[in-house]
């Protein structure tokens, strides 16, 4: 027959033990979370820069001067 303190001591281990696991995968979900939201966050910078750097090189691209009767005219 078991005692009342090994009972508790038993139940005790029991929710430590679950509490660890339970704890252990909510810390698997949220570091993958942020790893998630750290890729997204990055490529959204990445497509930032590639806009920006897209939109340099068609303002360098750009003619310059104005365009009269239908021909282009350098300044």
């Amino acid at each position: 027959m078991v005692g009342k303190f090994e009972r508790n001591k038993d139940t005790v281990q029991e929710l430590t033990e679950s509490a660890a696991n339970h704890v252990g995968k909510i810390a698997v979900i949220i570091a993958g979370a942020v790893r998630d939201v750290t890729r997204e966050i990055g490529d959204w910078v990445s497509d930032g820069i590639e806009m920006r750097e897209a939109a340099k090189k068609a303002r360098d691209d750009a003619p310059v001067g104005k365009v009269i009767n239908g021909e282009f005219e350098n300044r």
